[in-house]
């Protein structure tokens, strides 16, 4: 019988250290850590690893709820899947565990309000994007020409024989942000 832990960040650019301390500060000795991993996706990588290490009589603990999953019917299921196989769960954050039947009943509102929670930003984007519309503004990233400073100064970084990824921490950009700045304009990546 053992805690393992459970880590989730839904972009590369973040990180779970956080999460990491406060799994091994609840005793996990074991800890499975997705990264750039949507917490909307059933399947998750590290999660199935997880889900395949567990056995009888262990615990499965997160640093949050939203950790292991956004939605309400998939978190439940999955909790439920494991009570059925004899494996506990615990979320430090929120302080629910599901070893009696007042935690069950916590853990189920909980999901629900931050189920609710996620609906009313999502429907509140909609409704912002929808007056943006409006008033003309466009939503999303700015576009950037083949003209823009960092998109020259990116080829101009190419061109003396830099790699992506060395002209990304010059430039202040990813190394995916650079492929694009360096196809701009060019009907043809070679």
């Amino acid at each position: 019988m053992g805690s393992v832990g459970y880590a989730r960040v839904s972009t590369v650019e973040q990180n779970a250290d956080l999460q990491h301390a406060a799994l091994k500060t609840a005793g996990c000795t074991r800890i499975f850590t997705d990264e750039g991993v949507s917490g909307t996706r059933a399947s998750r990588p590290e999660l199935d690893k997880l889900l395949d290490h567990l056995r009888e009589g262990d615990e499965v603990v997160v640093w949050k709820l939203d950790r292991l999953g956004r939605n309400t019917r998939n978190l439940l299921a999955l909790i439920d899947d494991l009570e059925q196989r004899g494996v506990h769960f615990r979320s430090v954050t929120e302080g629910i565990s599901t070893t009696g039947p007042m935690g069950k009943a916590m853990l189920t509102v909980m999901s629900a309000f931050a189920q609710l929670e996620r609906d009313q930003l999502a429907e509140r984007t909609r409704a912002g994007m929808a007056i943006a519309a409006e008033h003309g503004r466009k939503a999303g990233r700015r576009e950037v020409t083949a003209e823009h400073v960092k998109v020259r100064r990116a080829r101009d970084l190419k061109a003396q024989g830099l790699a992506p990824a060395d002209i990304g921490k010059i430039i202040g950009a990813s190394r995916a942000t650079v492929y694009r700045y360096l196809s701009l304009g060019v009907t043809e990546m070679p």
